[in-house]
């Protein structure tokens, strides 16, 4: 049995973006966001933590990746168009991707002592 999906149009993507991703962009029926790394140690530990967490929701990004670059791009294929799948996908890919511990946690988080930044 095919599973139903609700497709948003190019205007609800929009203000949804505005409204939860600030972050991502929605082009040519993807919503994408391109994640800027301090280096390839950095863009690699990204990609494998995307990897993780798009193979336990089971909905797979579209990943292009260089030496201090992720780009993201998420559509959900079955549906042909934009679904709550790449919404909540790109929302775990970005608390996960963003998150430092802060000065007031008991987690020293490398970012600390560095000048680079780990993800822009």
């Amino acid at each position: 049995m095919a599973r139903e999906f609700t497709i948003y149009d190019d205007q609800q993507v929009a203000q949804r973006l505005g409204r939860e991703l600030p972050s991502w962009e929605f082009k040519d029926g993807w919503i994408r966001r391109q994640y800027k790394t301090g280096g390839w140690p950095y863009t690699l530990m990204l990609v494998n933590a995307i990897g993780y967490i798009a193979e336990a929701a089971f909905h797979h990004p579209d990943l292009n990746v260089s030496w201090a670059e992720v780009h993201v791009k998420l559509m959900t294929h079955a549906a042909k168009g934009i679904t709550d799948n790449d919404f909540e996908l790109a929302k775990r890919i970005e608390a996960m991707a963003i998150w430092l511990p802060d000065d007031s946690e008991a987690l020293d988080g490398f970012e600390k002592g560095m000048k680079k930044k780990w993800i822009r």
